[in-house]
Protein backbone atom coordinates (compact mmCIF):
# COMPACT_ATOMS: atom_id res chain seq x y z
CA UNK A 1 0.00 0.00 0.00
CA UNK A 2 0.95 3.65 -0.72
CA UNK A 3 0.98 6.57 1.16
CA UNK A 4 2.86 8.89 -1.23
CA UNK A 5 -0.43 10.60 -2.12
CA UNK A 6 -3.94 11.14 -1.26
CA UNK A 7 -6.83 9.02 -3.63
CA UNK A 8 -9.04 11.33 -5.57
CA UNK A 9 -10.87 14.15 -3.69
CA UNK A 10 -14.02 13.04 -5.63
CA UNK A 11 -13.90 9.43 -5.02
CA UNK A 12 -14.34 10.40 -1.19
CA UNK A 13 -16.83 13.00 -1.45
CA UNK A 14 -14.49 15.89 -0.49
CA UNK A 15 -13.86 19.28 -1.64
CA UNK A 16 -10.72 19.85 -0.10
CA UNK A 17 -7.29 17.66 -0.47
CA UNK A 18 -6.27 18.34 2.88
CA UNK A 19 -9.72 16.43 4.13
CA UNK A 20 -8.47 13.23 2.11
CA UNK A 21 -7.35 10.90 4.29
CA UNK A 22 -7.32 8.06 2.20
CA UNK A 23 -4.27 7.04 -0.09
CA UNK A 24 -4.55 3.83 -1.62
CA UNK A 25 -7.36 0.97 -2.39
CA UNK A 26 -6.69 -2.51 -3.64
CA UNK A 27 -9.45 -5.11 -4.06
CA UNK A 28 -8.18 -8.12 -2.67
CA UNK A 29 -11.26 -10.70 -2.91
CA UNK A 30 -15.11 -10.34 -3.52
CA UNK A 31 -15.67 -8.81 -0.64
CA UNK A 32 -12.62 -7.47 1.05
CA UNK A 33 -11.42 -4.30 0.38
CA UNK A 34 -7.47 -3.19 1.77
CA UNK A 35 -7.37 0.70 2.12
CA UNK A 36 -4.14 2.91 2.99
CA UNK A 37 -4.72 6.43 5.00
CA UNK A 38 -2.30 8.73 6.41
CA UNK A 39 -3.19 10.80 9.43
CA UNK A 40 -2.55 14.45 9.65
CA UNK A 41 0.15 15.26 12.18
CA UNK A 42 -1.93 18.77 13.02
CA UNK A 43 -5.87 18.47 12.36
CA UNK A 44 -7.70 21.93 12.82
CA UNK A 45 -10.89 20.24 13.85
CA UNK A 46 -9.86 16.73 14.90
CA UNK A 47 -6.82 17.68 16.90
CA UNK A 48 -7.89 20.86 18.63
CA UNK A 49 -7.83 20.25 22.23
CA UNK A 50 -7.36 21.72 25.62
CA UNK A 51 -5.39 18.54 26.58
CA UNK A 52 -2.25 17.64 25.74
CA UNK A 53 -2.32 16.15 22.20
CA UNK A 54 -1.28 12.57 23.48
CA UNK A 55 -3.45 10.93 20.71
CA UNK A 56 -4.80 10.72 17.65
CA UNK A 57 -8.89 11.63 17.83
CA UNK A 58 -11.11 8.45 17.18
CA UNK A 59 -13.29 10.54 15.04
CA UNK A 60 -10.53 11.05 12.91
CA UNK A 61 -9.90 6.88 12.37
CA UNK A 62 -13.58 6.72 11.99
CA UNK A 63 -13.85 9.68 9.01
CA UNK A 64 -11.08 7.53 7.18
CA UNK A 65 -13.55 4.73 7.06
CA UNK A 66 -16.03 6.90 6.52
CA UNK A 67 -14.14 7.43 3.07
CA UNK A 68 -13.41 4.49 2.73
CA UNK A 69 -17.47 3.35 2.27
CA UNK A 70 -17.25 5.63 -0.70
CA UNK A 71 -14.35 3.86 -2.40
CA UNK A 72 -15.81 0.78 -2.01
CA UNK A 73 -18.88 2.14 -3.91
CA UNK A 74 -17.47 3.21 -6.75
CA UNK A 75 -14.12 1.47 -7.56
CA UNK A 76 -15.55 -2.07 -6.49
CA UNK A 77 -19.36 -2.42 -6.97
CA UNK A 78 -19.56 0.72 -9.95
CA UNK A 79 -21.92 2.84 -8.07
CA UNK A 80 -21.68 6.13 -10.63
CA UNK A 81 -20.53 9.43 -9.56
CA UNK A 82 -23.02 11.27 -8.41
CA UNK A 83 -24.99 9.04 -6.64
CA UNK A 84 -25.98 10.18 -3.08
CA UNK A 85 -25.44 8.45 0.36
CA UNK A 86 -27.63 7.87 3.25
CA UNK A 87 -25.51 6.80 6.37
CA UNK A 88 -27.89 4.80 8.32
CA UNK A 89 -25.99 3.12 11.63
CA UNK A 90 -22.31 3.69 12.77
CA UNK A 91 -20.42 1.40 15.23
CA UNK A 92 -16.75 1.65 16.47
CA UNK A 93 -14.53 0.82 19.30
CA UNK A 94 -10.92 1.73 20.30
CA UNK A 95 -9.21 -1.88 20.89
CA UNK A 96 -6.15 -0.28 21.56
CA UNK A 97 -5.54 3.56 22.73
CA UNK A 98 -1.61 3.26 22.73
CA UNK A 99 -1.46 2.99 19.02
CA UNK A 100 -3.16 6.91 18.89
CA UNK A 101 -0.28 7.90 20.14
CA UNK A 102 1.57 10.10 17.02
CA UNK A 103 4.78 9.99 16.13
CA UNK A 104 6.87 12.34 14.75
CA UNK A 105 5.83 11.45 11.25
CA UNK A 106 2.30 11.40 9.89
CA UNK A 107 0.57 8.05 10.88
CA UNK A 108 -0.48 5.73 8.49
CA UNK A 109 -2.49 3.32 8.90
CA UNK A 110 -4.10 0.13 7.16
CA UNK A 111 -7.76 -0.50 6.93
CA UNK A 112 -9.41 -3.86 6.16
CA UNK A 113 -13.00 -2.98 4.60
CA UNK A 114 -15.56 -6.21 4.54
CA UNK A 115 -18.49 -6.32 2.85
CA UNK A 116 -20.92 -8.02 6.01
CA UNK A 117 -24.07 -7.86 3.97
CA UNK A 118 -25.76 -5.87 0.44
CA UNK A 119 -28.35 -4.01 0.71
CA UNK A 120 -30.93 -4.71 -2.37
CA UNK A 121 -34.37 -4.04 -3.53
CA UNK A 122 -35.84 -4.58 -6.88
CA UNK A 123 -33.44 -1.93 -8.77
CA UNK A 124 -30.61 -3.79 -7.69
CA UNK A 125 -28.27 -3.52 -5.09
CA UNK A 126 -28.51 -0.47 -2.81
CA UNK A 127 -26.21 -0.32 0.18
CA UNK A 128 -23.55 -2.39 2.25
CA UNK A 129 -22.95 -2.89 5.63
CA UNK A 130 -19.34 -2.62 5.69
CA UNK A 131 -16.56 -3.78 8.70
CA UNK A 132 -13.55 -2.27 9.07
CA UNK A 133 -9.87 -3.00 11.20
CA UNK A 134 -7.79 -0.85 11.12
CA UNK A 135 -4.25 -1.50 11.73
CA UNK A 136 -1.64 1.29 13.21
CA UNK A 137 2.47 0.54 12.91
CA UNK A 138 1.11 -3.42 13.04
CA UNK A 139 -1.43 -2.62 15.90
CA UNK A 140 -5.02 -3.05 16.13
CA UNK A 141 -6.26 0.24 16.58
CA UNK A 142 -10.15 0.56 16.01
CA UNK A 143 -13.06 -1.54 14.64
CA UNK A 144 -15.71 -0.38 13.26
CA UNK A 145 -18.68 -0.88 11.44
CA UNK A 146 -21.00 1.31 8.87
CA UNK A 147 -24.39 0.40 7.17
CA UNK A 148 -25.32 2.70 4.07
CA UNK A 149 -27.25 3.02 1.00
CA UNK A 150 -27.32 4.72 -2.29
CA UNK A 151 -29.48 7.17 -4.49
CA UNK A 152 -29.52 8.35 -7.84
CA UNK A 153 -29.46 12.03 -8.11
CA UNK A 154 -33.00 12.59 -9.57
CA UNK A 155 -34.41 10.01 -7.50
CA UNK A 156 -32.44 12.07 -4.06
CA UNK A 157 -34.19 15.46 -5.61
CA UNK A 158 -37.23 14.39 -5.70
CA UNK A 159 -37.27 13.06 -1.79
CA UNK A 160 -35.33 16.32 -0.70
CA UNK A 161 -38.11 18.40 -2.52
CA UNK A 162 -41.05 16.43 -1.11
CA UNK A 163 -39.45 16.30 2.72
CA UNK A 164 -38.72 20.43 2.51
CA UNK A 165 -42.39 21.15 0.99
CA UNK A 166 -44.02 18.96 3.35
CA UNK A 167 -42.29 21.29 6.44
CA UNK A 168 -43.29 24.56 4.22
CA UNK A 169 -39.01 24.76 3.57
CA UNK A 170 -38.06 26.62 0.79
CA UNK A 171 -35.50 24.29 -1.46
CA UNK A 172 -32.72 25.76 -0.55
CA UNK A 173 -32.16 25.61 3.15
CA UNK A 174 -29.99 28.60 5.63
CA UNK A 175 -28.52 27.77 8.93
CA UNK A 176 -29.71 28.74 11.47
CA UNK A 177 -28.10 30.95 13.96
CA UNK A 178 -27.65 30.89 17.59
CA UNK A 179 -25.54 30.97 20.21
CA UNK A 180 -22.53 28.66 20.86
CA UNK A 181 -21.52 26.71 24.17
CA UNK A 182 -18.09 28.27 25.75
CA UNK A 183 -14.91 26.39 23.80
CA UNK A 184 -13.89 25.09 26.91
CA UNK A 185 -16.89 23.88 28.15
CA UNK A 186 -16.70 21.13 25.38
CA UNK A 187 -12.96 20.93 25.57
CA UNK A 188 -11.65 22.79 22.45
CA UNK A 189 -9.84 25.67 22.44
CA UNK A 190 -11.15 27.15 18.77
CA UNK A 191 -14.65 28.45 19.52
CA UNK A 192 -15.82 28.02 15.68
CA UNK A 193 -15.57 24.12 16.54
CA UNK A 194 -17.97 23.99 19.10
CA UNK A 195 -20.95 22.65 17.44
CA UNK A 196 -23.52 23.14 20.29
CA UNK A 197 -25.76 25.96 22.27
CA UNK A 198 -25.33 26.56 25.68
CA UNK A 199 -26.75 22.87 27.98
CA UNK A 200 -29.23 23.61 30.33
CA UNK A 201 -30.16 20.52 32.91
CA UNK A 202 -33.62 18.68 31.86
CA UNK A 203 -36.50 17.33 34.54
CA UNK A 204 -35.09 14.31 34.14
CA UNK A 205 -31.65 15.09 35.44
CA UNK A 206 -29.98 14.77 31.52
CA UNK A 207 -28.94 17.84 29.60
CA UNK A 208 -29.74 18.94 26.52
CA UNK A 209 -28.84 22.00 23.74
CA UNK A 210 -29.31 22.63 20.38
CA UNK A 211 -27.07 21.95 17.44
CA UNK A 212 -25.21 24.65 15.73
CA UNK A 213 -24.52 24.72 11.84
CA UNK A 214 -21.31 26.72 10.58
CA UNK A 215 -21.74 25.86 7.16
CA UNK A 216 -18.70 27.43 6.82
CA UNK A 217 -16.86 24.81 8.64
CA UNK A 218 -13.99 23.82 6.24
CA UNK A 219 -14.45 20.25 7.84
CA UNK A 220 -17.99 19.54 8.99
CA UNK A 221 -19.36 21.12 5.98
CA UNK A 222 -16.51 20.77 3.58
CA UNK A 223 -19.11 20.68 0.77
CA UNK A 224 -22.46 22.25 0.92
CA UNK A 225 -25.25 19.99 1.38
CA UNK A 226 -29.10 20.97 2.27
CA UNK A 227 -29.37 19.15 5.17
CA UNK A 228 -27.13 18.19 8.74
CA UNK A 229 -24.43 16.11 8.05
CA UNK A 230 -24.56 12.67 10.27
CA UNK A 231 -20.76 13.76 11.61
CA UNK A 232 -22.10 16.76 12.59
CA UNK A 233 -24.65 15.36 14.39
CA UNK A 234 -22.25 12.56 16.37
CA UNK A 235 -20.15 15.59 16.84
CA UNK A 236 -22.57 17.23 19.08
CA UNK A 237 -23.22 14.33 20.65
CA UNK A 238 -19.94 14.01 21.70
CA UNK A 239 -19.63 17.72 22.87
CA UNK A 240 -22.68 17.47 24.87
CA UNK A 241 -22.25 14.06 26.42
CA UNK A 242 -19.11 15.27 27.90
CA UNK A 243 -20.17 18.04 29.27
CA UNK A 244 -23.19 15.67 30.64
CA UNK A 245 -20.87 13.40 32.28
CA UNK A 246 -18.06 15.98 33.14
CA UNK A 247 -21.06 17.50 35.31
CA UNK A 248 -21.91 13.71 36.46
CA UNK A 249 -18.51 13.73 37.74
CA UNK A 250 -18.09 10.31 35.76
CA UNK A 251 -15.19 12.31 33.73
CA UNK A 252 -12.59 15.02 35.02
CA UNK A 253 -12.30 16.99 32.44
CA UNK A 254 -14.05 17.78 28.92
CA UNK A 255 -11.31 16.68 26.59
CA UNK A 256 -11.47 12.55 27.26
CA UNK A 257 -11.46 10.03 24.24
CA UNK A 258 -15.05 8.65 22.60
CA UNK A 259 -13.73 5.40 22.82
CA UNK A 260 -16.63 3.15 21.84
CA UNK A 261 -20.01 4.49 19.34
CA UNK A 262 -23.06 3.03 18.26
CA UNK A 263 -25.50 5.58 16.33
CA UNK A 264 -28.33 5.30 14.64
CA UNK A 265 -30.03 7.33 12.07
CA UNK A 266 -33.53 7.68 11.64
CA UNK A 267 -34.26 10.53 9.27
CA UNK A 268 -32.75 13.58 7.29
CA UNK A 269 -31.90 16.58 9.99
CA UNK A 270 -33.21 20.17 8.48
CA UNK A 271 -30.58 22.91 9.03
CA UNK A 272 -33.24 25.57 9.34
CA UNK A 273 -35.20 23.84 11.75
CA UNK A 274 -34.28 24.06 15.57
CA UNK A 275 -31.85 20.43 16.40
CA UNK A 276 -32.50 19.72 20.06
CA UNK A 277 -29.61 17.14 21.24
CA UNK A 278 -30.08 15.33 24.48
CA UNK A 279 -28.72 12.83 26.70
CA UNK A 280 -30.02 10.78 29.52
CA UNK A 281 -28.98 11.26 33.18
CA UNK A 282 -25.19 9.56 32.99
CA UNK A 283 -24.34 6.39 35.55
CA UNK A 284 -20.91 5.70 36.46
CA UNK A 285 -19.22 3.61 34.21
CA UNK A 286 -22.27 3.16 31.23
CA UNK A 287 -21.85 4.77 27.92
CA UNK A 288 -24.22 8.19 27.68
CA UNK A 289 -26.78 7.73 25.79
CA UNK A 290 -27.49 10.67 23.33
CA UNK A 291 -30.64 11.50 21.31
CA UNK A 292 -31.46 14.11 18.31
CA UNK A 293 -34.91 15.65 17.69
CA UNK A 294 -36.53 17.81 15.66
CA UNK A 295 -40.38 18.70 15.86
CA UNK A 296 -40.48 16.80 18.41
CA UNK A 297 -39.72 13.60 16.38
CA UNK A 298 -36.29 11.43 16.47
CA UNK A 299 -33.42 12.40 14.39
CA UNK A 300 -30.83 9.99 15.45
CA UNK A 301 -29.26 8.02 18.88
CA UNK A 302 -26.44 7.53 19.90
CA UNK A 303 -24.10 5.56 22.60
CA UNK A 304 -20.86 7.05 23.45
CA UNK A 305 -18.55 5.63 25.88
CA UNK A 306 -15.30 7.55 26.97
CA UNK A 307 -11.74 7.18 28.00
CA UNK A 308 -9.41 9.35 29.69
CA UNK A 309 -6.08 10.65 28.14
CA UNK A 310 -4.07 9.01 30.67
CA UNK A 311 -5.52 5.70 31.26
CA UNK A 312 -4.33 2.50 28.74
CA UNK A 313 -8.33 1.00 29.71
CA UNK A 314 -10.48 1.89 26.35
CA UNK A 315 -13.35 1.42 29.10
CA UNK A 316 -12.06 4.24 30.29
CA UNK A 317 -14.40 6.58 33.41
CA UNK A 318 -17.92 6.40 31.26
CA UNK A 319 -17.58 3.32 29.43
CA UNK A 320 -17.09 2.44 25.73
CA UNK A 321 -19.11 -0.74 25.34
CA UNK A 322 -22.37 1.44 24.20
CA UNK A 323 -23.79 -1.64 22.33
CA UNK A 324 -25.56 -1.96 18.84
CA UNK A 325 -28.88 0.48 18.00
CA UNK A 326 -31.79 -0.89 17.11
CA UNK A 327 -32.29 -0.61 13.70
CA UNK A 328 -33.78 2.45 11.40
CA UNK A 329 -34.28 3.95 8.10
CA UNK A 330 -31.23 6.32 7.78
CA UNK A 331 -30.20 10.14 7.37
CA UNK A 332 -28.00 11.76 5.10
CA UNK A 333 -24.15 11.46 5.11
CA UNK A 334 -23.12 13.59 2.20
Amino acid sequence: MQFARTLPRELVHRAAVAEVFLTDAERRSEDEVLLAAQLPRLHAFHDDTLAPRTHHDPFMLLEACRQAIFVVAHRCLGVPPGHKFLLRAVESDVLDLTALVPGSTPTEAVIAARIEERLRSRSGMTGLRLAFGVTIRGHPAMSARIDYSWTRPRDWARLRAGQRGALGLPGRPVALPGPHADAALVGRRDPANVVISPPRTTGDGGSAARLVARTTHPTLYDHWVDHVPGMLELEACRQLALTAAVAAGTLRTPTALPAGLSARFHRFAEMDLPLVCSTAPVLPGAAVECALHQLGAPVAEARIGFADRDTADPAGAAGAAPGRMPGSRGTALT
